[in-house]
């Protein structure tokens, strides 16, 4: 039986993740994120201001995180649809386009598996695409 107060987020942030984006949104604007999948910048989650970042028509909308949307490549979500995103903050280099290089932190991606009852939500209340 599934309980019917039962809320998944996809993605969720920890507070040194959103304090992190209340700083980035304060001085750039309105944010979101991308979840790269490899290449340049390996498999981080990317931050942009929402004017300098077209998401395209097969991105998954995952949800938002300090008032960000948060997105992935529909390829990429077939790997990860199964685990909840917890975005953190770590020391080190953010991704060379990703807005907190040069902080001194970048944003990181912490996964979980979802249990029996949250996949059962989940596959009730499918995730939507952004608009092309």
């Amino acid at each position: 039986m599934t309980n019917i107060d039962l809320v998944v987020p996809r993605v969720i942030a920890t507070e040194a993740a959103l304090q992190l984006i209340d700083s980035l949104a304060q001085r750039y604007g309105a944010l979101l994120f991308h979840q790269s999948g490899g290449c340049c910048d390996g498999s981080a989650p990317m931050c942009f201001s929402r004017t300098e970042f077209q998401v395209g028509a097969g991105d998954v909308y995952l949800g938002d995180i300090g008032g960000a949307p948060f997105y992935m490549s529909t390829s990429q979500f077939e790997y990860w649809q199964h685990t909840q995103l917890n975005i953190d903050v770590v020391a080190g280099m953010g991704g060379m386009f990703s807005l907190e290089s040069g902080t001194g932190r970048r944003f990181l991606t912490r996964s979980r598996l979802f249990t029996d009852e949250e996949w059962q939500w989940l596959a009730a209340h499918p995730v939507t695409f952004a608009a092309g």
